[in-house]
């Protein structure tokens, strides 16, 4: 799987095509709070590419706005990380520093993936962005069945939207998907808002057990009173069993 394979399933128009290096200096200016962050940014980043920009006069897609968010514009992004890069953080940095719903594609030595964020006016401070979630992001590990049907989810044209919010409230409920699937075994969208609810509930909870379990594991291993490491084991197999009831609702 690469970069260029997904940004062909997208199916852009012409019109919507950038391909414009972005320099470090806009995530080192909007995007770094911090010294770590910046050194991150310039070790970290190989190479951090504009790939299109999907406005209503490229793709015909009406913009959208309501008090909470503004979608003038969906930005596809290509970031291309070195082996030491410290993925999860650079992800995050590139969403907040673009001022619009990034669709990002991750590339890095062994692995590709996909995020996506959901960026909200800020309410501290006026014509500021904040993301309203941390990013939700997959890998994609090769060229599969349940990766063709959800590449094939993304494409533009597939759909009726009405407006770009759609589209990227579309794309993130597809990721979903996708993510459910890698433990299900089969790619199917949420047939209704209900359903996509529960689903997102279920991935979030997987998720949380999966770093409690990690952590107590841990805790297990440095762990050098036997009874200790008993009851620890304990509650990681009550863990483990709220983990699989988790995904029955996938």
């Amino acid at each position: 799987m690469t970069p260029e394979l997904v940004v062909s399933a997208l199916g852009l128009p012409p019109a919507a095509r950038v391909d414009q290096r972005v320099p470090k200096k806009l995530l080192l200016e909007n995007g770094a709070p911090t010294a770590a962050d910046k050194r991150q940014i310039q070790e970290g980043i190989e190479e951090l590419s504009w790939i299109a920009a999907l406005k209503p006069e490229t793709i015909g897609i009406p913009a959208y706005q309501d008090e909470e968010r503004e979608y003038l514009e969906i930005a596809i992004l290509s970031l291309r990380l070195r082996a030491e890069a410290k993925p999860a953080r650079l992800v995050e940095l590139v969403h907040r520093a673009i001022p619009y719903p990034v669709l990002l594609i991750r590339a890095e030595p062994q692995n590709l993936a996909l995020s996506l964020a959901r960026p909200r006016w800020s309410q501290g401070e006026k014509d500021k962005t904040v993301l309203e979630d941390m990013p939700l992001s997959s890998s994609l590990e090769g060229a599969s069945q349940l990766e063709e049907s959800f590449l094939a989810s993304l494409q533009i044209s597939s759909h009726r939207h009405r407006h770009l919010h759609s589209l990227y409230e579309g794309w993130i409920e597809s990721l979903e998907a996708y993510a459910a699937s890698r433990h299900t075994g089969v790619f199917a969208l949420a047939p209704d808002k209900e359903a996509v609810s529960q689903r997102r509930s279920a991935l979030a909870e997987h998720d949380r057990l999966k770093l409690e379990i990690a952590s107590l594991r841990s805790r297990a291993a440095k762990e050098k009173q036997l009874n200790r490491r008993v009851e620890i084991n304990l509650q990681i197999k009550q863990l483990e069993s709220r983990l699989a009831e988790t995904a029955r609702h996938f």
